[in-house]
């Protein structure tokens, strides 16, 4: 194929190129930008072109397979991007949410240790040491449902007790600042 009928075969293609271009990549400067590489493509390929029944729909699937490639970049892009932006704030906590862990943390602790006998052996061997349902029903003997509805009550009063905390000393943060 001569530069010619390259010319005259392709180039009437640009329209439909760059309408299925843009209907994938939303933008028209990357729209434009597909058509040309596959224009490029095309041309790289001149003396294969007239081995396929129809050079349009070799051209439409060229620029339709270019611009997904450009769609997975971009998403491969914005994930690493999320990822490395997560990793920035996930490394380390700001003091002040240091502080407020260590000081949340306390309070639980006390108010675990305020728990009756068996809320806080159980809730202890669960979110603490972090045994199984199995593990803690052969240490305490009791069967597993016994067991769920106890941790469930556990949690409650902590909870129930935690925001009380809260409340109650709301006022006094409020007025310090």
């Amino acid at each position: 194929m001569t530069r010619i009928e390259f010319n005259n075969q392709v180039m009437q293609l640009s329209r439909n190129l760059y309408l299925v271009a843009y209907r994938l990549l939303k933008r028209k400067d990357e729209a434009e930008d597909a058509v040309q590489e596959v224009f490029i493509r095309l041309w790289n390929k001149v003396d294969e072109l007239d081995r396929y029944n129809s050079l349009e729909a070799f051209a439409i699937t060229t620029v339709k397979n270019y611009s997904i490639d450009i769609l997975r970049r971009k998403k491969l892009m914005i994930i690493e991007d999320q990822e490395s932006h997560k990793e920035i704030h996930d490394k380390e906590p700001s003091p002040e949410e240091a502080m407020e862990r260590k000081e949340s943390s306390s309070i639980l602790n006390s108010i675990i240790e305020r728990l009756p006998d068996l809320y806080r052996s159980v809730i202890i061997m669960k979110e603490i040491d972090g045994l199984s349902y199995e593990e803690i029903a052969g240490i305490t003997g009791q069967n597993i449902n016994t067991l769920r509805v106890t941790l469930s009550r556990a949690r409650v009063m902590i909870r129930d007790e935690y925001k009380k905390y809260k409340y109650e000393n709301a006022g006094i943060i409020r007025t310090s600042r």
